[in-house]
């Protein structure tokens, strides 16, 4: 009688422990089959590779970036104005540019008045008839310093200046015309010992 219960014992705990082998391999597929089927998250794209790095600045790829222009805020006063300063030479210009029938005023003058060669009243206009905005804005600009040629490059810089920040839009058109480079070239200083900046004195050999 007692052989018969311990075989029983033995049978059951042979079947408990088949069982719980079966469960435990059940549980090791069942996470080995989540894990294959969780979709695993792609890292950002870095340039670590020297040949992407090199390709990048040589400009034959680009990395993965969206292209879309974007501009500044048009810097427009109370009054609707745009401010901007010109220089060139020793001259320093300070302008305001505002929508209107194309008016320039020139120190409390008109245009033709205190610019009265053709030349330089071009020049000043030039950077509306570039952006195509040829008598659509009005001028109301302040200048010192320097001659006629110097004031009249510094006014063209200011206006040049007002129109790009009224109008972001037009200032790689103005940028590609050289409009809003400040020109920096000056008078060569004299030199002692010297007539001028080069010219040497005179030479008397006897």
């Amino acid at each position: 009688m007692a052989d018969e219960n311990t075989t029983e014992n033995e049978i059951e705990n042979s079947a408990a422990e088949d069982a719980a082998a079966e469960g435990g391999t059940n549980v090791e597929a069942t996470a080995s089959d989540a894990a294959v089927q969780q979709p695993t998250e792609e890292a950002p794209r870095t340039l670590t590779d020297f040949a992407e790095l090199a390709a990048v600045a040589t400009g034959t790829t680009a990395p993965d970036r969206p292209l879309e222009e974007t501009y500044n805020e048009p810097k427009i006063d109370e009054r609707g104005r745009s401010y901007a300063t010109g220089r060139r030479k020793d001259a320093v210009a300070r302008v305001w540019i505002k929508p209107g029938p194309g008016k320039m005023v020139i120190n409390g003058r008109e245009i033709e008045s205190y610019f009265a060669r053709p030349t330089q009243q071009m020049m000043i206009k030039q950077p509306f008839e570039v952006a195509g905005r040829a008598n659509q804005y009005d001028v109301i600009c302040t200048v010192s310093g320097g001659g006629l040629s110097g004031q009249a490059g510094a006014v063209r810089h200011g206006i040049s200046r007002a129109l790009a920040g009224y109008e972001p839009g037009l200032r790689s058109t103005l940028k590609k015309g050289g409009f809003l480079t400040r020109d920096s070239r000056t008078v060569e200083r004299k030199k002692y010992g010297r007539a001028k900046a080069r010219r040497s004195f005179q030479f008397s050999k006897r």
